[in-house]
């Protein structure tokens, strides 16, 4: 069994791939951080007894992103699991934000996801058999101002998972798809995005425990506590504007 983990050194998705190492999976681990993807593949190989291959790349390169496929298709065939965990946010009024850094969000948050996703999952169907693990977000299911890409961007991954998830289930395929939804996380995030949340943070090794064993049972939406499902019921229930208006004053708090 092998799973291919992006976002993989540092954060849930470290913590996705730990999870999955416990359980016996090899690990095609994801992220810039070379240096960090060989820690942690001296951890889980020395813990668990498995193979970790590591892939330095940056996910933006949208040629880079069908060699993996290609490289990973010739070296190990179909995977059993892929995680979409590499993204990243920003924070402040939409006109005043770096446009160079934005444009980079959309490609690896939205860009990369897509040909990744979109590749592996045609093994994968042809296969009939397989998970696929997007992260997105609580924020994909409001309106974002102050962060407003960055929401942007997970609402994009919700919907995304969201179509394929039927078109998969009316093809009466065996292969299935979840969307990770968390609320603030204690990640490496907040320094990327230069905020500090005022509440309280998850665990990341919680969240990442929660979430494999969710899409183990084929969940499409997970949300990793209660009062983040909540959350997500009273988007349905509050009107966007007012949504806006509250997350508005929320983003604001947490610039730094």
């Amino acid at each position: 069994m092998i799973a291919l983990v992006t976002g993989a050194s540092s954060g849930i998705g470290r913590d996705i791939a730990r999870e999955l190492a416990k359980r016996k999976y090899d690990i095609i681990a994801v992220a810039r951080n070379e240096d960090a993807l060989k820690d942690l593949k001296k951890e889980l190989e020395g813990m668990y007894q498995i193979k970790v291959d590591v892939r330095a790349m940056d996910l933006i390169d949208r040629d880079g992103c069908r060699k993996l496929h290609e490289d990973v298709k010739a070296k190990y065939g179909v995977i059993d699991i892929l995680v979409n965990d590499a993204g990243f946010g920003t924070c402040g009024k939409f006109m005043d934000t770096d446009l160079e850094k934005e444009l980079g969000m959309i490609d690896t948050n939205i860009v990369a996801l897509q040909i990744v996703s979109i590749m592996f999952l045609k093994d994968m169907v042809e296969a009939d058999k397989g998970h696929i693990l997007n992260v997105a977000s609580i924020a994909g299911f409001m309106p974002g101002p102050l962060m407003a890409t960055y929401y942007s961007t997970k609402a994009y991954v919700v919907r995304l998972t969201q179509s394929i998830r039927h078109e998969l289930f009316r093809q009466k395929s065996k292969v299935k798809i979840s969307a990770l939804c968390p609320g603030p996380v204690a990640t490496n995030f907040n320094k990327v995005a230069d905020v500090k949340f005022n509440i309280a943070e998850a665990d990341s090794k919680q969240v990442a425990r929660y979430a494999v064993k969710k899409m183990m049972k084929g969940r499409t939406l997970i949300f990793p506590n209660f009062f983040i499902w909540l959350g997500r019921v009273f988007s349905k229930i509050l009107p966007d504007q007012v949504s806006a208006f509250f997350c508005y004053y929320a983003q604001k708090r947490k610039i730094l």
